[in-house]
């Protein structure tokens, strides 16, 4: 199951997430949480959410390195200062967040399910592929990194 490994950008697998938890939540009964409550919850991890994902990109930049994640052989700087010094993986643990947000609001612990599922598919089908990648690249300055920086959070 390789050919899966790249093929489909993370930002299209977390709306895919998102939309199947809106159907899950849609389908199954959900808690009586009311519309102020959900947006008291949901609103600031989304706000997290999308600052840890775009400090993520930011530091990218900054290093002038690619952004694209279907491509990590392309990398021309082991990044790892910034939110890198926090976690590997900003910009999908920002999509994650963004999930939880979206769970949150739609008051459905079955649609929740989504996120480690999110997680899940990002550890094996992105991640992992990733990470080889970068330890092809960078040798031990990335084995090193791993060593000290968590994968998520």
């Amino acid at each position: 199951m390789q050919g899966l490994e790249h093929r489909i950008p993370p930002p299209a697998i977390a709306l895919l997430c998102a939309l199947l938890m809106g159907l899950v939540a849609w389908g199954t009964p959900g808690l009586e949480l009311g519309h102020g409550l959900r947006l008291a919850l949901a609103v600031p991890l989304v706000c997290a959410g999308v600052g840890v994902a775009l400090a993520g990109v930011v530091s990218f930049r900054r290093a002038r390195t690619t952004v694209n994640p279907l491509k990590p052989g392309n990398a021309s700087a082991l990044v790892t200062s910034g939110i890198y010094r926090y976690t590997r993986n900003p910009m999908y643990a920002g999509f994650a967040l963004c999930l939880l947000a979206w769970g949150l609001y739609l008051a459905s612990p079955l649609a929740l399910l989504g996120v480690p599922g999110f997680v899940l598919y990002m550890n094996r089908w992105q991640v992992g592929p990733e990470e080889r990648a970068l330890e092809r690249l960078f040798g031990s300055g990335f084995t090193a990194y791993q060593r000290q920086v968590r994968r998520w959070l």
